[in-house]
């Protein structure tokens, strides 16, 4: 389960029972266990996003035919929604929880997840002499990486966007970890 639901919920449980009030658990956290290991772990929505982003003959309709070959029917949080008649969009996936059924349409996910900001660029944007570009631009903080060692940089010297949220959820993460909660 999340560690912010997890830290409220046993706060929340602590002061119903000392202030006597009668409540039903119910345990949201682990209802979406399976739907956050579908989008993070391995060969996840966003590792497969990720991998697509690699290969320039990929398609949204290659994207799609990817996720439904790992997940569907493999995953109780994963399927494939029945085409309606008077719907705003067309939804490719769905995403089952406990919040209810969300649909996902995939058209154009892989031009917005590639950042097409090389370390080339950025190192020219941060010599700008437009001060609010260098600071947009600026280098990540010394604490940001403890033990001060340098990361290697990903092979291609591009980072997608789904890439860089999974870097920065993984060091959120560790420094929620590694404090205590108040919410």
């Amino acid at each position: 389960p999340s560690f912010l639901y997890s830290s409220c919920s046993s706060t929340n449980m602590k002061w119903l029972k000392k202030e006597g009030i009668q409540w039903t658990f119910i345990d949201f956290g682990m209802d979406l266990e399976n739907t956050i290991n579908l989008i993070e772990k391995p060969m996840g929505i966003l590792s497969i996003l990720e991998e697509e982003c690699m290969f320039p003959k990929a398609t949204d309709k290659s994207l799609i035919g990817k996720l439904y070959d790992n997940h569907l029917g493999k995953s109780t949080s994963f399927g494939k929604p029945k085409p309606g008649k008077n719907v705003k969009f067309e939804a490719h996936f769905e995403l089952y929880h406990y919040a209810g059924t969300v649909g996902y349409n995939t058209i154009g996910w892989l031009d917005k997840n590639k950042d097409p900001i090389n370390e080339t660029v950025i190192t020219l944007l941060r010599a700008s002499k437009e001060q609010m570009v260098q600071h947009f631009f600026a280098e990540p903080a010394a604490d940001a990486n403890p033990g001060g060692a340098k990361k290697r940089k990903k092979g291609g010297s591009m980072m997608t966007i789904s890439g860089t949220h999974k870097e920065q959820l993984h060091k959120l993460m560790h420094n929620l970890h590694t404090t205590s909660p108040h919410f």
